[in-house]
């Protein structure tokens, strides 16, 4: 039986790998899913396609959580469309590895701005729309965890996430709102197509093999579901045991 029923879930970055793998399985479990993406219109009408032939629904809404103007019109979109806010899925990120002499202003801005900025005005809108009860997500990563060359600006980024999450836990919980961190490791998505990073992901996991976003999205689906709601201000490690 599908546990969240009458439930209605943002997937911000939801037309392709871990994003889309969530929002197909939070479609599933019997949400609602606004499936947001930024430029792959495409995509993101094949993602509500294949939730709406498998019996869900979904709409897809277009909006760059760079700008926080559009962050608050995917919000106003959703409660339009849906009447309700329950479940936001802070998914959308960006990725690249280079050495910080290298780095320029504009590659720092730009890290920061979708996958910390974008984030935190998110979740802050989703706080403001979100009914009693209600589920807040931030995607992460295992890279948090790990120093590895190259992923200075990333790793900043997502650990500002992470401490998001914790200072948003204490200031929702009233209203019974969770917010939770789940931290993917080495995940089959386009942002892995260097094949020196999947040899260092299936090497790194103690079960040889790199994740799957539906991997991924099991994991969310217990994170979002009632039988979690005792659950809040954590960071959940999703990746096959790489940032033990």
């Amino acid at each position: 039986m599908a546990s969240l029923n009458g439930k209605v879930a943002v997937v911000t970055g939801a037309s392709r790998g871990i994003g889309r793998g969530i929002a197909e399985r939070l479609a599933k479990d019997g949400a609602a899913i606004v499936v947001n993406y930024t430029k792959s219109a495409d995509e993101a009408e094949k993602v509500v396609a294949g939730i709406q032939a498998h019996g869900g629904t979904a709409r897809a809404v277009q909006a760059d959580v760079s700008k926080v103007d559009d962050i608050r019109r995917l919000f106003q979109e959703t409660k339009k469309a849906f009447g309700r806010l329950d479940i936001l899925i802070n998914n959308a990120g960006i990725f690249w590895a280079k050495p910080i002499v290298d780095t320029t202003e504009e590659e720092y801005d730009r890290m920061f701005a979708v996958n910390a900025k974008g984030q935190f005005f998110a979740l802050q809108e989703a706080a403001k729309h979100m009914a009693d009860g209600g589920r807040i997500v931030n995607i992460s990563t295992g890279g948090t965890k790990l120093a590895f060359p190259g992923i200075s600006i990333y790793g900043a980024s997502k650990s500002a996430l992470e401490f998001f999450t914790k200072v948003a836990a204490k200031e929702l919980g009233a209203k019974n709102i969770t917010v939770n961190t789940v931290s993917p490791g080495y995940t089959e998505t386009d942002m892995l197509s260097d094949p020196q990073f999947r040899t260092i992901g299936v090497q790194a996991s103690p079960l040889g093999r790199l994740g799957t976003p539906a991997d991924i999205a099991k994991v969310v689906s217990f994170v979002v579901s009632d039988d979690a709601g005792w659950i809040t201000g954590d960071t959940i490690q999703a990746g096959g045991g790489v940032a033990m």
